[in-house]
């Protein structure tokens, strides 16, 4: 007898993140997770992300034959949704049009675009279907929420939606309660940092996991405008160097040379003050986009969720969960379990549980009708 697996394909800078799970009842059971890595130099060559496509679909071919067994019958790949133009929550099956966007013509260069592509790439030969889930440009902000001081900037939404919508379900599931009907703030604690608060099934309010969120390990987070205006303009930087000071270079790594958060308690267990300074002003800035967040849920909610890489530090968790707790009960999943979200998107998809939507004119649409 067959076994049914669904693939999920998750793409970061040097590394592609692969998973095997098989379909048993309404559970899905991993077979096995890899991190494929791949070599800096190797990777330098390609000039641009859309060129690594290849590459890495032959890496990927590889970990199947390395753990497939001969009963093994791939049924679904699903792919990590990449730097789209804003699209409602949920499942888009992979089309020609999906995978041209994504390599040729993506809202930001990001690893993540080779997501639709590397499903693609193994379903359609197998004549298989293939999926992204809840890509980061989930943009579900009411009317309300988009309207700030400058009409010409209105606020927008890029969100670890994958892990946020991922780890709603679990508490939902946890508290016997409809996900539909959760009322949550998610705090996503990685190289980005997203705090975004869940009502009825959609992300309403987002901290924009760049512009307007709380600096992260790598990342600069928001700034006060008039003296980055004056930054850009004082001719001391290009606007390459710029970007980078906000978007990789940023956040801890600007003040202590590292990305790596286990470094930075080690420099505070140490007696580093300068250290214990920064880490203790990164919790405070989450701390503070989670009361805001909810706010926007008039304080009414089912819980807070603490998520991500960060979330597996005992500091991080406990610290954090003393500062909002009073607001509404915590609850921690360390780390982001991407690979098991996705195949579960494309597991609901299979059992009927839920539509896919279908890429359309640079966009996702659902029954005919555009969704954002």
């Amino acid at each position: 007898m067959m076994r049914e697996v669904i693939l999920a394909i998750n793409p970061g800078t040097t590394t592609t993140r692969c998973a095997l799970y098989s379909i048993q009842g309404a559970q899905l059971g991993c077979i096995v997770e890899e991190t494929l890595e791949h070599d800096e130099v190797r990777m330098a060559e390609f000039a641009e992300i859309s060129d690594q496509l290849e590459y890495r679909s032959e890496c990927v071919a590889a970990f199947l034959q390395a753990h497939m067994r001969s009963d093994d019958l791939v049924i679904a790949c699903a792919g990590r949704g990449g730097m789209l133009t804003p699209v409602p929550s949920g499942v888009i099956a992979v089309n020609d049009d999906l995978v041209d966007f994504a390599l040729n013509r993506p809202v930001y260069k990001h690893s993540s675009n080779l997501g639709a592509p590397l499903a693609n790439s193994i379903a359609a030969p197998l004549g298989i279907p293939a999926y992204i889930v809840d890509p980061v440009s989930v943009d579900e902000l009411p009317p309300v929420a988009r309207v700030t001081g400058c009409k010409e900037l209105p606020r927008f939404s890029f969100v670890h939606a994958l892990n946020i919508r991922a780890c709603t379900r679990k508490l939902a599931a946890e508290l016997g309660k409809p996900f539909d009907d959760m009322r949550v703030v998610v705090a996503h604690l990685g190289a980005g940092i997203s705090v975004a608060t869940l009502l009825g099934g959609k992300i309403v309010e987002s901290s924009n996991r760049q512009e307007q969120s709380p600096f992260s390990p790598e990342r600069a987070g928001g700034l006060p405008p008039l003296p980055l205006i004056e930054l850009c303009f004082s001719g001391k930087y290009s606007k390459e160097e710029l970007l980078k000071k906000l978007y990789g270079q940023g956040g801890v790594y600007a003040h202590l040379g590292t990305k790596d958060m286990r470094k930075v308690e080690a420099m505070i267990e140490g007696g580093d003050d300068h250290a214990r300074l920064i880490h203790d002003a990164l919790i405070y800035q989450i701390a503070k986009a989670i009361g805001a967040s909810a706010a926007v849920a008039d304080f009414d909610l089912d819980g807070i969720i603490l998520t991500g890489g960060m979330a597996q530090s005992r500091r991080v968790s406990t610290t954090l969960t003393n500062k909002v707790q009073r607001i509404a009960p915590v609850t921690v999943y360390a780390g982001s379990n991407e690979c098991l979200a996705l195949a579960e998107g494309a597991a609901r998809v299979l059992q009927g549980q839920e539509t896919p939507m279908i890429w359309q004119d640079d966009t996702a649409v659902a029954e005919g009708v555009t969704q954002c």
